[in-house]
């Protein structure tokens, strides 16, 4: 069982809520997954139902493991489900975990959303569990996302080449990104304010 991440935790942003992911969220979340679109970079089509419960039971079987800990993202103002992230590769020994498994409804792209997102993710691992590495990674050509790691704050690490074998049978290379305990007091004011830039351009859809 998890004991560094405490469960129920829901974390709040000035858009969003995360809430844990259960079972009963799944038809929703999997009707917002249906977009093909968002699964152009990842190791699998989530839109197809068996690979989403797949994905999705795996991971609720990691949270009881203490090795994950995945929400939904819900729109404040409407209650939509627009999207999930998780907290995953948890080392509650060495303090350390990895912002993964993130995806959006493509309407909801280069919004306020993501640092939204990720301002209530680094916060919830900096100040309240006390972690001192976080990481993140993406496909190593997938632009749009090293891009929005990078404007969050994410270091660039390296690539890890041929990292994870794809259902179609090729294998991704990964960009790695991370965060650390003491970069975190410069780094929280910057995505503060790429947030406020964001939000004074953001309309509820």
């Amino acid at each position: 069982m998890n004991t560094w991440i405490p469960h129920p935790t829901t974390l709040h942003g000035q858009l969003v809520d995360l809430l844990p992911l259960e079972e009963n969220l799944f038809d929703e979340l999997h009707a917002a997954a249906s977009d093909k679109r968002i699964w152009e970079f990842y190791t699998g089509d989530w839109s197809e139902r068996e690979t989403f419960n797949r994905v999705y039971d795996a991971t609720l079987k990691q949270r009881d493991k203490g090795l994950e800990y995945p929400f939904v993202i819900r729109l404040q103002r409407t209650g939509k489900i627009i999207g999930a992230t998780r907290l995953m590769e948890i080392g509650a020994y060495e303090k350390r975990l990895e912002i993964g498994g993130t995806w959006l409804l493509p309407e909801y792209w280069a919004t306020a959303i993501n640092p939204d997102c990720k301002l209530a993710l680094l916060t919830f691992c900096f100040e309240k569990l006390g972690a001192k590495r976080v990481q993140l990674k993406t496909q190593h050509d997938n632009v749009r996302s090293r891009k929005a790691i990078e404007k969050i704050g994410g270091v660039f690490e390296g690539v890890i080449r041929k990292h994870i074998l794809k259902d179609d049978g090729t294998y991704r290379s990964s960009a790695y990104f991370s965060l650390l305990d003491d970069e975190w007091p410069s780094k929280k004011p910057v995505l503060e304010q790429l947030l406020e830039r964001k939000l004074s351009e953001f309309k509820v859809r």
